[in-house]
């Protein structure tokens, strides 16, 4: 059986997304994965190119609100929060799931400095997110975490 996993943030427009693709790739079948929004924005433009840049195209990806998963009756194995610090308290709580877990990565919507600037902080942002995926992916493989508490 697939493990089930959401992805939350504030906007659903990057760090939930790439997270999301993320875990696809690296995951592959192990995983139902999805990412959602408390007030779903646009994609940012940078996630969409920081992706890219691994061969990853999110562009086309809807931004989804996370009640509408909620009032659907959607159930996760996981409610992953990748909200930074300063935003966790607005980060949605997502009821009836199984084990929370809250990774904290830096808003990109929130970089200052040059186009240039941004998409190199939204990439260091891309690659933290993406080791934290693959610490998941073992830890939830080999039994280390799992919905039990473990």
């Amino acid at each position: 059986m697939k493990t089930k996993v959401l992805f939350v943030c504030i906007h659903n427009s990057a760090r939930s997304q790439m997270a999301e693709a993320l875990l696809k790739k690296i995951g592959g079948d192990a995983f139902d994965v999805e990412s959602a929004g408390l007030e779903p924005g646009k994609l940012n433009p940078l996630a969409v190119e920081a992706m890219a840049r691994i061969g990853i195209d999110i562009s086309k990806n809807p931004t989804k609100k996370v009640f509408d998963l909620f009032k659907e009756g959607r159930m996760f194995n996981f409610v992953v929060t990748v909200c930074d610090e300063t935003s966790a308290e607005r980060c949605p709580i997502f009821p009836g799931f199984s084990k929370r877990v809250h990774w904290s990565f830096s808003d990109p919507s929130g970089f200052q400095g040059t186009n240039e600037e941004k998409l190199a902080g939204t990439i260091q942002v891309r690659n933290e997110i993406e080791a934290k995926v693959a610490e998941f992916v073992r830890a939830v493989s080999s039994g280390q975490l799992s919905v039990s508490g473990k």
